[in-house]
């Protein structure tokens, strides 16, 4: 049996540190958890049955069309549903966690707790946590952070992205980046987690731009069932290994992340994309509240730098 736990454990989130136990010492107002509502494989609980009703209608919507863009197939119904516990407050500082249970190749006894404004939560943390959901429901095991956190970020607001772009040209020019080889050996956080959220994040969008999202998805089951990650960059991208891939996106990063060329951008497939949400079964019919559109997510923000010293890798 093997606990799962996205989020860091204590709601270091996307390039924002939002510790729980911090918000009281900010004079940040937490609404009182006055209402539920339950879905397919969701049971939320918010401060008002609105934002209730909000989270998990998009909740939904989230695990259908995020499970066809990474694996190309819907999630089946849940067992039991997730229970997702929100805090919403305009100023709150938005962060997530989600834990689960691995067990013999099946996974269960999911608990989702999200924070933030009801903007965020929506278009950032909310998607960010489905995600961790869906990895873990289709791969059965607990993936490297970098991985996991790296492509859960792909999915958020520009806005989360970009300050993730800013906090990674600050961690390398500062001596604060993450050797690949230590990188990609990580199971577990460590005790500096937000260079590897942006670094994670950036190597990601790296290699979903150039191959998309159902080449990530491979590639990281070909380096969890081998352990043989510069085998799965090599068959999956051409890079011969690990510390080959580290030179190749620092050369990069150091030009400002350029988009790829447009011949490669048109070989990648685009993932189907789900015109409405819909539950998981047949009897599960949920709303359709509008949240973040495929083609937002999949628009990763880039950002040149000019003037910034060399980044570089300890």
């Amino acid at each position: 049996m093997v606990l799962g736990r996205c989020g860091g454990g204590v709601l270091i989130r996307r390039g924002m540190a939002t510790v729980v136990a911090a918000i009281a010492l900010l004079g940040v107002a937490v609404e009182v958890h006055a209402a539920g509502y339950r879905t397919a494989n969701f049971v939320v609980e918010a401060p008002t049955e609105a934002l209730a009703r909000k989270i998990g209608d998009a909740a939904e919507q989230y695990r259908h069309t995020l499970a066809i863009e990474w694996t190309g197939s819907p999630l089946p119904r849940w067992s039991r549903p997730c229970p997702i516990t929100a805090q919403v407050a305009p100023n709150l500082g938005a962060g997530g966690a989600t834990s689960f249970v691995f067990d013999r190749g099946e996974v269960f006894q999911w608990t989702m707790t999200i924070q933030g404004s009801e903007e965020r939560i929506l278009d950032s943390v909310l998607p960010h946590e489905i995600t961790h959901t869906i990895f873990a429901s289709h791969f059965r095991r607990p993936l490297p952070r970098w991985a996991d956190e790296g492509a859960c970020t792909t999915v958020e607001h520009p806005v989360e992205r970009a300050r993730q772009h800013r906090l990674l040209i600050e961690f390398l020019t500062t001596g604060r980046g993450i050797a690949f080889p230590e990188m990609f050996a990580m199971k577990e956080y460590p005790a500096d987690v937000l260079p590897l959220y942006s670094q994670g994040y950036s190597l990601a969008r790296y290699l979903i731009e150039r191959g998309g999202r159902h080449t990530y998805v491979a590639f990281v089951a070909d380096g969890l069932a081998t352990d043989n990650w510069s085998g799965s960059l090599a068959k999956h991208y051409g890079v011969s290994d690990v510390a080959q891939m580290q030179h190749v996106w620092l050369e990069w990063v150091k030009q400002g992340c350029p988009a790829p060329p447009a011949s490669l951008v048109a070989a990648v497939p685009s993932p189907p994309v789900a015109a409405t949400a819909r539950g998981q079964s047949p009897d599960a019919a949920v709303g359709s509240a509008p949240v973040a559109t495929s083609a937002a997510r999949t628009s990763i923000y880039a950002q040149a730098r000019r003037g910034q010293a060399a980044p570089a890798v300890r």
